[in-house]
Parts: structure tokens; C-alpha cells; sequence
């Protein structure tokens, strides 16, 4: 197990620190640099969809062209590169080319609202934004007040400039990636929060040698695959370890489909597979996963919600032992607070506090608890953090003076020091006179037979308070009624405040953020639009 060690003067549960892996002045982009000029035929990334292959020195290449394009426009590592575009052929250039010149970009996702994308580059003011010809009028509509240059990634339009044209930029002579002006305290990039509890916020993260933590077991044999876009973290992850590391990447521009994601996986042989936990119950209850071949997968990194054991289960069948590993994160404290490597003996843990964090729970006073004490869970990193963006507001409630993130997620930690996430603090829910959180009621749904996923949340009433109610969606081939749900937990659960008294309905599908999580206030929204 990893090294953990427990103040129990401070109820702190901190890592032991690892050797450095690169030297530590080294950005980011400095030590893809170097990996990426060796070995220069092999294989960098397969696009699944767009049917292309790059080499390391293709990929290498792109991006220095990139790079110098830039650096000819003026840009300078205060500047600001805008994101919006699916996982094409030439995006990791791009985000190469930023990583080499010291310029952060900031990302958002290509599905959201011209309100959203307007609000959020308005803050950042990004000099040059890269998407899809597919969003090229909205993000034009969103940025007419910036005075913005778009270049677009594919299905190009009349007035955007195209990649292609980048592409054949004589590249700087003599290029090298830029020393950061700020060292490794400079924001790499600058990603979206999940955007659950209203607008996304613009977190910045850092170039920190904080992301190679806890990946000493990457080669450059690995196939790495994730569906997620560079404006979240598992996106950016993805092309820093395999940069790093000289791993190979596949990626895909499709959104995120059960059978499609399968065959991938299966055709690619792909080895580290990152996504979200919702995700994973889609893939279980895909009438291929039976049939789907996933033995080579031996790291995979889930998290970004709760997940049913039995869900968890049936995928740890398909691989083989230590290749299952749940994780806790959030964007704002730059790469895993905790990874569960012992799926075995701490099923549905998201694990041990990582190298370079700390750890501790605390209660509604602020007061730090013991093993086995349910709290809000609480990381601290000896990294810098700068904040979202140009909202020091909202910094100062996610990070205390102590330095401090403070989650808004209950967890507790048990006495081997591995964590286990309760629910969303601002979630909790009150009937009459009892509190409940949505998580204990999806709990008791999952293990139902037939039941493949559930979101559960409350319908407020005058005269009761919350009343529970769920959105389930069934195992194909099953026949489950809104009604058999409702009988079940009555069954199963003697505490009333539990059982479903606003109701359930059946759908083929949850509703979803664009990373997969699962929105819950649209799910809500959902059932009342049907039940009214």
C-alpha cells in the first residue's frame, strides 16, 4: 500500500514524498520536448475517428510550427490561447505549442451555450481561439467584443482561418521551448469546474511536476484513451503523461457512446483508460461489454462521482487485478488527491492520500476529526495555486488562509487511511424533521436487479420538506416499473424519510454534464417536466 503516515495530534493524514522523476526547474513543456525527439518513428497518437497517425516527430513538428506561428503574432506568456474544439488530429499541437512557449490556455467545452462561452472568455480575454468549424459562428458571435482570431480545427468555414495554414509555418530557428518567466508557479492552463452549482469557473492550474505523481508505473509501451476534452483534467492529464512519458494516445472527436468507447478499447488494445464514474455504468449495462475483450487494460482511473459497487463489480471481472483504481480530485488542487490502488480490499474507496497532499475531515465548526468521522473533506499540496481566474471572491471560499481546498464534498476515512466519499455537502436533503442525502437512496436503487443507474434527488413539499425521488434507468431486457422501484425501497428501507414519496420514472439514459458526471439538477428538471 502506499506510504501514508497519520498525525493523530492533528488528524492530518499526509503522503511521504517519491524521488522527482525530471529535474525540477523543468516546465512542462520542456520535458515533452525532449521525450518527443527521441525515438522519432514511433507512433505519438491514432485519431479512431478522423483515421490519422502521427509519429513523435510529427506530432513534434506540428507543434513548433505552431509554437513559432504564435510567437510571429507577438503573443507573450501573459497572453491568454482559447480552447473550444472536439479531441481532432491537431489539438494536442496546440496545447503543446502553449506548453512550449509558456502560454496558458484556457478551455472550454465546444457544447457550451454562446452566454457561457461569451461570459468566461470575456474574463480571460484570450488573443487567438481554436475550435471546430462546426462552432465556428457561435464562438464568433460569443467574442465579437475581443477582437479575437479563430483558427478552426475542421469543417471549415468562409472567415475562419484553418489549421492547415499553421501547420505550414516555417518553424523558429534554433526553437526551444521558452523558460517561464514565473517558473513553475506559471499557469499551464486554465480548465472549467464542472459547473454543478451554477456558472463553470475558470480554474487555473499550474506547471507543476505534481502530475507525474503516483504514475511511476507508465512506460512508453502504454495506449492511453479518455473521451474527455482539454477542459478537463483528465484531458490535459492525458497529454501530459503521455508527452512525459512517450505513451501513445488514442483519441476520438465523437462524444462519449457505451459500444463505441468498447471497441476502441478493445481494437487499440488500449492499456490506461481514464474517465467518469457515470460512465463506467453505461459501459456495464452495454449489451457488447460481454462480448468486449479488455484484457490489456491495467490502469483504470475513474472518479468524478459515485459509483455502484455492483456496477464496479462487473467491470473489475473484465481486467485483471490492480487495474481497477478509483480516484478523488478536483481541477483547482492540479492532479489526484487520492487513488484507491487495492480495488480488492477497499471496494468503492477512492483511496489514499497521494504523493505531495495531505488530507484531513473536518466538521461544520472547522474542527478536524479522527478515523471513521464523517466531514467535509479537506486537501492541502505544498504547490502555489493562483485561483480561478480573475475571481478572487470564489478563491478565497475553495482555499482557506492555511491553504486549505475545501471540497464541499462529506467523506470519512477509515483506519488504514483510505477515503470514502458520502455526498455533496450542499446536496443534503430534510424530510420533516430527518436529513438524508441523495446518495443513500441511490445506493439502495443500484443493488435492485435490473437496475443499471439512478439518479436520486428531492421534490420539495410544504408540508413535508424534501421528498425523495429518483430518474432510473433499467438493464436492457429488463422490465422494471416506476412503480417496482418504489415498492423495492419501501421494502428494503425501514426509515421513511427514505422512500420515494414524490416518485420515480424510467428513462433509457441520465441526463449528463459534458464529462460524463451526472447532472443532477437536469435530471431533476427532467422528472418534473414528465410528472407535470
Amino acid at each position: 500500500m502506499q506510504s501514508v503516515s497519520f498525525d493523530s495530534a492533528e488528524n492530518i493524514w499526509s503522503s511521504n514524498q517519491t524521488p522527482a522523476l525530471f529535474p525540477k526547474d523543468d516546465s512542462v513543456g520542456q520535458i515533452i520536448f525532449e521525450v518527443l525527439q527521441r525515438q522519432p518513428k514511433k507512433i505519438a497518437q491514432i485519431s479512431a475517428t478522423e483515421n490519422t497517425v502521427l509519429t513523435r516527430e510529427e506530432l513534434l513538428t506540428n507543434s513548433m510550427r505552431i509554437a513559432s506561428y504564435l510567437r510571429n503574432l507577438g503573443l507573450k506568456q501573459t497572453d491568454i490561447v482559447g480552447i473550444a474544439a472536439r479531441n481532432t488530429t491537431h489539438i494536442c499541437s496546440v496545447v503543446y505549442a502553449c506548453f512550449f512557449n509558456g502560454i496558458a490556455y484556457h478551455a472550454l467545452n465546444w457544447k457550451g451555450q454562446q452566454t457561457t462561452i461569451e461570459k468566461l472568455f470575456t474574463i480571460t480575454k484570450p488573443r487567438i481561439i481554436f475550435c471546430d468549424g462546426d462552432e465556428y459562428e457561435k464562438i464568433k458571435a460569443a467574442t465579437e467584443q475581443l477582437q479575437v482570431r479563430i483558427i478552426t480545427m475542421r469543417n471549415h468555414v468562409e472567415g475562419s482561418i484553418k489549421i492547415e495554414e499553421l501547420l505550414r509555418t516555417p518553424i523558429e530557428e534554433n526553437f526551444s521551448p521558452a523558460r517561464l518567466e514565473n517558473g513553475n508557479d506559471q499557469n499551464l492552463a486554465i480548465l472549467s469546474s464542472s459547473g454543478t452549482t451554477g456558472l463553470p469557473k475558470a480554474v487555473t492550474v499550474r506547471n507543476t511536476h505534481g502530475y507525474f505523481n503516483d504514475c511511476f508505473s507508465v512506460t512508453s509501451d502504454d495506449i492511453m484513451f479518455t473521451n474527455s476534452t482539454f477542459d478537463w483534467m483528465t484531458g490535459l492529464m492525458r497529454s501530459i503523461i503521455c508527452g512525459a512519458f512517450g505513451a501513445m494516445s488514442v483519441i476520438a472527436t465523437a462524444d462519449f457512446d457505451r459500444a463505441y468507447v468498447l471497441s476502441i478499447l478493445e481494437k487499440y488494445k488500449v492499456t490506461w483508460f481514464f474517465f467518469a464514474s457515470g460512465q463506467l455504468a453505461q459501459m456495464v449495462n452495454c449489451v457488447e461489454f460481454d462480448k468486449t475483450d479488455l484484457s490489456s487494460l491495467r490502469r483504470i482511473l475513474y472518479g468524478g462521482g459515485p459509483c455502484s459497487v455492483e456496477n464496479q463489480k462487473q467491470f473489475r471481472s473484465k481486467v485483471q487485478k490492480g487495474a481497477m483504481n478509483f480516484f478523488y480530485s478536483m481541477s483547482e488542487i492540479t492532479g489526484y488527491g487520492c487513488i484507491n490502488f487495492h480495488f480488492d480490499e477497499k471496494i468503492n474507496a477512492v483511496g489514499r492520500v497521494t504523493t505531495g497532499f495531505q488530507l484531513k475531515i473536518i466538521n461544520e465548526h472547522g474542527k478536524a476529526l479522527g478515523a471513521n468521522e464523517v466531514g467535509e473533506v479537506c486537501h492541502r499540496s505544498n504547490q502555489y495555486w493562483a485561483g480561478y481566474y480573475g475571481d478572487p471572491a470564489e478563491t478565497s471560499k475553495m482555499q482557506d488562509k492555511d491553504l486549505w481546498f475545501h471540497s464541499g464534498d462529506l467523506g470519512y476515512v477509515d483506519e488504514d487511511g483510505f477515503l470514502y466519499i458520502v455526498d455533496r455537502k450542499k446536496e443534503m436533503l430534510k424530510y420533516i424533521n430527518f436529513k438524508y442525502y441523495p446518495r443513500e437512496i441511490e445506493e439502495l436503487i443500484a443493488k435492485m436487479p435490473g437496475v443499471a443507474d439512478v439518479c436520486a434527488f428531492g421534490i420539495f413539499s410544504d408540508e413535508y420538506g424534501d421528498e425523495a425521488a429518483a430518474v432510473v434507468v433499467k438493464m436492457p431486457g429488463t422490465q422494471i416499473t416506476a412503480q417496482d422501484v418504489v415498492e423495492y425501497v419501501q421494502q428494503h428501507e425501514q426509515s421513511k424519510h427514505l422512500h420515494l414519496h414524490a416518485g420515480v420514472i424510467i428513462v433509457d439514459d441520465l441526463k449528463r454534464l459534458p464529462n460524463g458526471k451526472t447532472d443532477r439538477k437536469a435530471n431533476k428538471a427532467h422528472f418534473l417536466k414528465l410528472k407535470n
